[in-house]
């Protein structure tokens, strides 16, 4: 069985190393980006089964990248990361397939992977 490729878009490097290793020992397979250009980059020279992208970020927001992701990629799994739940009442959330409220506790975020995928 082929593995799901996921591409995790987070600024802060301690947070998407975390992610990262959480969904590694998960059995996915895994790229990142620390910030919206270099996750843009990436979707047009890889296919990715799921994105997790990050609302609070410099230059380009979260919910502006997963707006981009959607224009520019072949069908992916969008899912927002955030440490603000107020989000969840923006319309341009919709861009996404799921929405996760960030914690120490990455079952939810898993979850959800696994739902989506």
């Amino acid at each position: 069985m082929e593995k799901h490729k996921i591409l995790i878009v987070e600024d802060e490097d301690n947070m998407r190393f975390l992610i990262s290793e959480e969904l590694e020992d998960e059995g996915y397979e895994i790229d990142t980006a620390a910030n919206a250009k270099e996750c843009l980059e990436k979707i047009g020279e890889n296919n990715y089964d799921l994105i997790t992208v990050d609302i609070e970020m410099p230059d380009m927001n979260g919910l502006e990248l997963a707006g981009e992701i959607r224009k520019k990629s072949t069908p992916v799994k969008i899912i927002l990361l955030t440490a603000y739940s107020h989000y969840k009442a923006d319309l341009s959330s919709w861009a996404a397939d799921a929405y996760v409220v960030k914690s120490s506790d990455f079952n939810i975020l898993k979850q959800e992977i696994q739902r989506l995928l």
